[in-house]
């Protein structure tokens, strides 16, 4: 696969893959066969399954796709151009939260809500990638916050401080037992952390 580019898993532990190559997602067998889920979505980038098992897929463009559980495939919403959708996430109330990282020191992350209207969440974050919620509602980002890297918590009322500091750190999955991953360009660390993260497949 050329250019894979993000990874969700749907309820029955069936893995999918984006490709900003071709703009297609595909579905990928344990024994690594791969077949085509979805295609014509652009430069494809960050993947999410909301609770009725739809799959969301954002463009380089800044458009959010949906894919119906019958592969049907929709514009959901729509970002500024300039905003790539890299990273997306379902948050604990069933809203999608988005960042794409650009050259600005004040970017933002996106909420969107079930009826696709998007809005801006928190602004201020230099180079927002990855992101993961606890099960408190805190939103987790990648990025830097007044010209300092690491692992930035957000609070639901909006109030953001640096958690983990981390030169060159891009993304970040919760895992059990209290811990996370973290990854910068070239490496993968596990990290010790008293957080509960949310379950990556909403109930």
């Amino acid at each position: 696969m050329m250019n894979a580019t993000a990874i969700a898993f749907d309820r029955q532990g069936q893995m999918y893959v984006s490709s900003r190559y071709d703009g297609a997602v595909y579905r990928v067998a344990p024994n690594g066969t791969m077949t085509t889920y979805a295609e014509g979505m652009g430069v494809a980038t960050g993947i999410a399954f909301d609770r009725e098992q739809n799959l969301y897929v954002g463009d380089r463009s800044g458009t959010i796709f949906k894919i119906g559980r019958d592969q049907q495939v929709f514009v959901f919403a729509t970002l500024e151009p300039s905003v790539s959708a890299y990273h997306i996430a379902f948050g604990p109330q069933g809203d999608l939260f988005v960042t794409g990282p650009t050259t600005s020191s004040f970017d933002a992350v996106y909420r969107i809500d079930p009826q696709g209207n998007v809005h801006t969440f928190y602004r201020g974050l230099g180079r927002p990638q990855g992101i993961a919620f606890d099960a408190a509602g805190n939103l987790y980002v990648a990025a830097s916050l007044s010209g300092k890297r690491g692992i930035v918590k957000i609070t639901p009322e909006g109030k953001a401080g640096i958690e983990v500091a981390g030169h060159g750190l891009v993304g970040l999955a919760f895992a059990p037992g209290k811990s996370a991953v973290l990854a910068t360009n070239n490496a993968v660390h596990h990290l010790a952390w008293n957080v509960q993260g949310l379950p990556l497949l909403p109930e």
